[in-house]
């Protein structure tokens, strides 16, 4: 069985690699006055979704690299952080009528999501296909996924993502084509292929690495991802003071160590990015 830390060949997140990075002043860390003043940064967060951030069960702490990534950017800026839990169906409205200032959620950088908001990208990411190792021997790539049951959470960009390759490659190829079934979540997606009911899910990678932490020998990756693109941390397109303030933090803790220290800590280090990038994702 793969291990998780090879999720990601050399070869794969190229466009990703070749996106322009920010020119911006991004290598120096101003933090604006207001924010300086005001002495902490309000932070918009939905605690479901390991390893970025989730809540220990039997304690009930947050945790997870996106927790402590923002923890650390506000060290760097000197100010503390203020929690705010949201679903993630409220994290955009949040940020819009200004009751948070950053969303600190794993959330994708598309290009339909930068009307109104901006994004510090810091992580790599896509849509990975994943089985059971019951599952191994008949999916071991992409296109063995064709004239199967898969399935991804509906409120993400992976359901609509599979449903786009599953037309181009299965239904364009002249191929049966895939069932795509929208899921209540990653957890149900989870569910729903260990009881059968899916031949496949798609999750993002470093979910994909958590479970397979967490639950040995059990997943198998299926190919690469269906789609690549980056993980950001949004701020309002109205703030870009606030946007270059979180940027300037976050290179400092990539070229301090601090950022490849927590990723490792999470098993992610195969998804780290050399630098930031300003509304990069595709």
């Amino acid at each position: 069985m793969k291990s998780a830390k090879s999720i990601f060949a050399p070869a794969v997140f190229l466009a990703a690699t070749l996106l322009a990075p920010y020119t911006s002043n991004a290598s120096e860390l101003v933090v604006p006055p207001a924010l300086k003043e005001k002495g902490n940064i309000i932070v918009a967060i939905e605690s479901t979704y390991p390893p970025m951030a989730y809540r220990n069960p039997k304690t009930n702490e947050r945790l997870g690299f996106n927790v402590d990534l923002v923890t650390a950017m506000a060290q760097k800026m000197g100010i503390e952080v203020k929690w705010e839990e949201l679903s993630f169906e409220q994290l955009a409205t949040a940020l819009e009528v200004g009751r948070v200032d950053l969303v600190g959620t794993a959330i994708s950088d598309l290009p339909s999501r930068r009307e109104k908001m901006t994004f510090v990208d810091y992580l790599r990411t896509g849509a990975q296909p994943f089985t059971t190792v019951a599952n191994a021997q008949k999916l071991k790539t992409g296109a063995d996924l064709c004239g199967l049951t898969v399935g991804a959470p509906s409120s993400t960009n992976y359901f609509p993502a599979t449903k786009a390759w599953n037309e181009k490659n299965c239904v364009g190829a002249g191929k049966a084509a895939m069932t795509v079934n929208g899921t209540q979540g990653a957890t149900a997606a989870r569910l729903d292929l260990k009881q059968g009911r899916l031949d496949a899910a798609v999750l993002g990678p470093e979910y994909v690495s958590h479970l397979m932490r967490d639950e040995p020998d059990t997943y198998v990756l299926v190919g690469d991802p269906l789609i690549e693109t980056l993980f950001g941390l949004a701020v309002s397109k109205k703030d870009p003071a606030m946007r270059d303030a979180v940027a300037g933090a976050i290179t400092s803790l990539i070229k301090d160590g601090t950022y490849m220290s927590l990723l490792k800590k999470y098993g992610l280090e195969r998804q780290a990015m050399a630098e930031v990038k300003i509304d990069a994702g595709q």
